[in-house]
């Protein structure tokens, strides 16, 4: 039983170096070939959560084997039962709660809608211009034409009234209305 303990903690350690050494490498090979792990049901199911089960497993089964009197019976359930409990802490300490603080600078283009920016590129009556407009924690420059069809000087301070087909329809700010 002891090589069986041995062969889980050397397969969980030889898992986190390949993860740490190839961890991109390997994500950006498989992409999407785990997807099916993001299902409610096997949600809990992150080879992160079951391999440091695996290895905690393995390492106390062999601790308790060569430091114990226990009998195996009683060094094995002992075991799963530590994998478990640390299971369960690394998936809601550790694994929940980087799930959800990703963030991306990503933006739809339907969110400029209301926006205030400033034309770059001056927007003549009829035709395209562009604006800059201030997004999360940047700026992006999109194409812009005039809502109201009047021309609109670079510089100008403008709203964002609409967007058709990946442009923005803006239109000129008064002074006064900031």
């Amino acid at each position: 039983m002891l090589e069986l303990y041995w062969g889980l903690l050397i397969t969980g350690a030889l898992f986190a170096f390949a993860t740490v050494l190839f961890g991109d490498l390997l994500g950006n090979a498989l992409d999407g070939l785990f997807d099916f792990l993001s299902a409610d049901a096997l949600h809990w199911l992150q080879p992160m959560v079951l391999f440091s089960a695996i290895t905690l497993l393995g390492g106390a089964g062999v601790l308790l084997t060569k430091y114990t009197v226990f009998g195996p019976a009683l060094v094995l359930m002992l075991s799963i039962l530590a994998a478990a409990a640390s299971a369960v802490l690394i998936f809601f300490l550790y694994v929940k709660p980087m799930e959800n603080s990703e963030n991306s600078v990503a933006f739809s283009i339907h969110d400029l809608v209301g926006r205030i920016g400033e034309v770059t590129v001056p927007i003549p009556a009829k035709g395209c211009g562009e604006v800059l407009v201030r997004t999360g924690g940047g700026v992006t420059n999109q194409i812009a034409e005039s809502f109201d069809g009047t021309p609109i000087e670079a510089g100008r301070r403008v709203v964002t009234v609409e967007v058709k087909d990946g442009t923005l329809f803006v239109s000129g700010l008064d002074s006064n209305e900031m």
